[in-house]
């Protein structure tokens, strides 16, 4: 099974969404987002900045979507959390509502939980959500609601940030899975996982590459008191599909996952190339690779002999994860010519350090000629299904040197698809000792 690139709004069990189209007032709340002068973390230089008017009754705060609605079950306890502040003390004392709801503002479900104009400092707070009532026909047009008494908190301005929705996860997995996606998932019988998606581990620029130190950041958080937050937590990144990956479902989550549902991981590495077109200079790739030493560490090392795999510990998974196959770049076809030297310098090195691991090369097979020899290649075809019906002799011309080859991705998502992708399998299962 290939990665769920980002995770966002998918398999990851977060479900609001940073989309600012996401985001509304209710019952006349102004909302702004602000520079904070206060920050939640240092990577998180703004919040929501929420002004309640006078002369309003009933609830009034602020909404939001999710991702495409948010699919609410009854009798389903999901895990509500928000950090606020406010920016100058007042004697407030109040509740805050936090809720599912549909689109027309019917309540599915509810918490209350206390706050006070005395917070200036960053506090975060959590509920439980248990909803009672179904949505009509099962519809997703529902959104996650905070909300004050608009009679008692008439003129206060209170600041938020870093609202969260959780269902049930996986095996209960604190920032894990959602468990519905990753069940069925499950019931499928994936033998192995990539991740972290292809173009996801990219970028579109070198600084905008997933960086395995970056979304271990979450996890740190969960391991600490709330109130004394790590400094880059919750960092994020744009990502390669023109929104913002938050990055929550992360190295660590991952793991979790392959080890939770049985599957081998197969785990990618920044490799030097970035999508916008960028090639790391070959004196250049040091550090990149020692940051996938890093992360190889993280997965692998040995409690104490690294500072990534102590804080694998840290957080709760002492032993090693199992770890056999490393995929060195994704797509390299886009950029062959460097990535002579670029899977030399990384092969090299980190064989070195882990002669036990097996590379996985990401060109064209055996083109360009790379050198430490690939033991594996992802082989990935975007074609029509035509293009499957004339070519099921395509693995016959691949070398029969002991070199083993994966994965078949598709472009046309046609019904009859698995009809023609049968003719490829079929020529690949005939190969079967490549």
């Amino acid at each position: 099974m290939r990665g769920a690139d980002s995770g966002d709004g998918g398999l990851y069990g977060e479900r609001t969404t940073t989309a600012l189209n996401a985001w509304s007032s209710v019952n006349g709340a102004t909302l702004s987002v602000i520079a904070e002068s206060s920050r939640v973390s240092s990577a998180l230089p703004n919040a929501l900045h929420v002004v309640f008017p006078t002369g309003r009754t009933g609830p009034v705060g602020f909404a939001n979507a999710g991702y495409f609605g948010i699919k609410v079950t009854p009798s389903t306890t999901y895990s509500a959390s928000f950090f606020y502040r406010f920016p100058t003390a007042s004697s407030f004392r109040g509740t805050a509502t936090l809720s599912l709801q549909t689109t027309s503002g019917t309540i599915l479900g509810s918490s209350n939980v206390s706050i006070s104009g005395a917070q200036t400092s960053w506090q975060q707070l959590t509920v439980q959500i248990t909803p009672n009532v179904a949505p009509p026909s099962g519809s997703t047009a529902n959104r996650f609601v905070l909300s004050l008494d608009g009679a008692s908190a008439a003129g206060q301005t209170v600041n938020f940030a870093l609202l969260s929705l959780f269902p049930p996860t996986f095996k209960g997995r604190p920032n894990g899975m959602r468990a519905d996606i990753a069940e069925v998932l499950v019931e499928m019988g994936p033998s192995f996982f990539r991740f972290p998606g292809g173009n996801n581990v990219e970028g579109q620029t070198v600084a905008q590459r997933w960086q395995w130190n970056n979304t271990t950041r979450y996890a740190i958080l969960l391991q600490r008191n709330h109130n004394k937050i790590h400094s880059d937590a919750f960092q994020g990144r744009v990502g390669d599909w023109s929104y913002v990956n938050t990055d929550g479902l992360g190295l660590l989550e991952y793991l979790n996952w392959c080890e939770d549902s049985g599957m081998e991981p197969i785990m990618a590495i920044w490799a030097g190339f970035a999508l916008g077109g960028t090639s790391v200079a070959e004196a250049a790739l040091g550090p990149y690779i020692q940051q996938a030493a890093d992360q190889i560490n993280f997965a692998i090392g040995i409690n104490g002999t690294s500072a990534a795999a102590t804080l694998r510990a840290s957080l709760g998974h002492p032993e090693p994860f199992k770890l056999t196959y490393v995929e060195v770049g994704n797509e390299d076809f886009f950029a062959s010519t460097s990535y002579v030297y670029r899977w030399r310098n990384f092969v090299t090195a980190l064989q070195s350090q882990f002669p036990q691991l097996h590379f996985i090369a990401t060109s064209n097979t055996f083109n360009p000629v790379l050198s430490p020899v690939p033991t594996e290649y992802d082989v990935h075809v975007y074609q029509t299904p035509l293009w499957f019906a004339q070519n099921s002799f395509f693995y016959d011309g691949f070398q029969r040197n002991g070199t083993k080859y994966f994965e078949v991705t598709t472009l046309n998502s046609s019904p009859s698809m698995g009809k023609f992708t049968q003719y490829l399998i079929k020529g690949r299962v005939r190969r079967d000792d490549q």
